[in-house]
């Protein structure tokens, strides 16, 4: 295999084995709207970061945490429900996103890429950024997995017990804006969530409990992943939209399999 290959091989998996973990809590949290909404605003981070001249995954990141701060101020103060405050966000942020990088016309960007990603252009940095923010996301996510198991379940219950509700909320979208930033180049912002999701979707018809749930959802994104690469290379198709393909198909072979007994 070519090098580019490996990277693209080694990118997506160790993007797949933080993504898993995370995605189970979107799909138990029900949170995949949100994570759709923190994904789109991406591209308006990008905006930012080539504006600012900084980092482009610190600009993603930055934007992402930003947007859901301002979700949570206007969820407070009512008026309208949480859905339809997340309909409006997430267009807006990716128009907002594309109108300003249109607007740099000394700038040339590959918008396809940032759209729908570019797995086969993953570079050294991409991966010491996705290894280096996977391990934190992974640390951070096995310290607060207990607390966050208890709001998930119940979350006034949890906040009963003494569990910072509202702190571990924003931890884990801290996580997941990390998470987003990395999965860009892979994938893109328009189809990070279904890396997310699909693979914990998957898993969720086979796990007994949410560790073994947790490592499922990445076992199978990985496979997505390899099956996508493939399959994109012998079929001549786009990698990112492929890997997406690969995790879709085997969520529709466990929804044919019977269902494993508890």
């Amino acid at each position: 295999m070519d090098e580019f290959l490996w990277r693209a091989l080694l990118g997506g998996v160790g993007l797949a084995v933080v993504a898993g973990p995370l995605g189970s809590f979107i799909v138990w949290r029900r949170m995949a709207f949100f994570g759709d909404a923190l994904a789109h605003s991406a591209l308006l981070g990008v905006a930012l970061a080539f504006l600012l001249d900084v980092n482009l995954n610190l600009g993603v990141v930055v934007v992402c945490l930003a947007l859901a701060a301002l979700l949570a101020w206007l969820q407070s103060r009512g008026g309208l429900a949480g859905d339809t405050l997340l309909g409006v966000f997430a267009p807006s942020a990716l128009s907002l996103g594309l109108v300003a990088i249109a607007f740099m016309e000394r700038l040339r960007v590959d918008l396809i890429s940032y759209l729908f990603g570019d797995i086969l252009a993953v570079s050294p940095v991409d991966l010491a950024w996705i290894y280096g923010g996977g391990a934190v996301v992974l640390a951070a996510l096995a310290v607060m997995w207990r607390p966050l198991l208890a709001m998930t379940v119940h979350e006034e219950l949890a906040r009963v017990e003494g569990v910072p509700v509202e702190r571990f909320r924003l931890a884990f979208i801290a996580l997941l804006a990390i998470v987003i930033a990395a999965a860009m180049k892979i994938v893109g912002v328009l189809l990070i969530t279904s890396l997310l999701i699909i693979p914990a979707a998957t898993a969720r018809r086979f796990a007994r409990s949410p560790e073994a749930m947790a490592m499922l959802a990445a076992a199978f994104g990985a496979v997505a992943v390899a099956a996508g690469l493939y399959a994109s290379l012998v079929l001549d198709t786009p990698s990112g939209p492929t890997v997406v393909v690969a995790a879709a198909f085997a969520f529709a072979v466990s929804v044919v399999l019977p269902r494993r007994a508890s």
